[in-house]
């Protein structure tokens, strides 16, 4: 279908496109509740990701669907809405130079230390940084903590749970594997788990980057958002880096995903490295 008129998308076995109306509302919703800009590329993605969201909840349009995600901002829906549009790419350790960066830098900061790591996913971001900075600071549990948070719920939650194959945690050096994580054996054999040494410096919770309420009692040293704002517009950019900059201790730091560069968005920030800035006191407005 290649009409822009509204004809509405009936859910069969075989998929069909919805129509450009559908799309383009979809699009605005996800864009307004979660600041997820989706291209127009995404279209065929979008339609199988409405079609059976619309079809578990015995909805038989597209735009039933829609409808009903409308009528009410509380719906539980309209986290499995968002859920389904988000995209949980991470490993342990990714881009490595920003974990060794980490490990130098936070020897010289004043404790207690706390890091955000605000795109959570499945957990092995957060997980890496807790070991980086318990390497960093040894003895120093009491004085080292993570918070991490994602959008999805759903990742939240296999992220508490701390159980990996063990091919997710090959990039985990073999002296922190062992240190940190336990072995499966038996129905468990080829996962491993993290240790509580580990999971307890981690606090997991949902947590929503464009939510007009944003924490006001946590300060950090530093900050990972990587790769997360390519999918929000320059205006939703920018807004979140102001939101950043008040969360930061002086000169903390944020860490970004190497393709992302927020120099002309934000007097906030100064580039102190390859993806790594440093909050610029005296310059928290963007």
């Amino acid at each position: 279908m290649t009409s822009t008129a509204r004809q509405p998308l009936f859910l069969m076995e075989s998929l069909a496109q919805a129509s450009q109306h559908d799309f383009d509302r979809a699009v605005r919703l996800l864009r307004d509740r979660a600041g997820i800009v989706l291209g127009g590329h995404k279209r065929e993605m979008a339609a199988r990701t409405l079609g059976l969201r619309a079809k578990r909840l015995g909805k038989k349009t597209i735009e039933g669907y829609l409808n009903y995600l409308e009528q009410d901002t509380g719906l539980p829906e309209w986290e499995h809405f968002v859920n389904a549009f988000t995209i949980n790419h991470t490993a342990f350790f990714r881009e490595a130079h920003h974990f060794e960066t980490l490990n130098k830098w936070v020897r010289d900061r004043k404790r207690p230390v706390s890091v955000w790591c605000c795109a959570a996913s499945t957990g092995e971001e957060p997980y890496s940084i807790a070991m980086t900075l318990r390497e960093a600071l040894p003895g120093a549990d009491s004085q080292i903590s993570v918070w991490a948070t994602d959008i999805d719920t759903h990742a939240i939650e296999r992220a508490r749970f701390g159980v990996y194959s063990l091919d997710r945690v090959q990039p985990v050096p073999d002296g922190m594997l062992k240190k940190y994580f336990y072995r499966g054996k038996g129905t468990q054999d080829g996962m491993v788990r993290v240790k509580p040494v580990i999971h307890n410096l981690v606090q997991f919770e949902p947590f929503n980057l464009v939510s007009p309420i944003w924490p006001s009692d946590k300060k950090f040293d530093a900050i990972f958002c990587r790769n997360v704002m390519i999918y929000f517009d320059k205006e939703t950019q920018t807004q979140v880096l102001g939101q950043f900059s008040k969360m930061l201790k002086p000169e903390g730091l944020l860490f970004v995903g190497h393709s992302e560069n927020f120099t002309y968005l934000s007097k906030a920030f100064r580039l102190q490295g390859q993806t790594v800035y440093v909050e610029a006191q005296g310059g928290r407005r963007p």
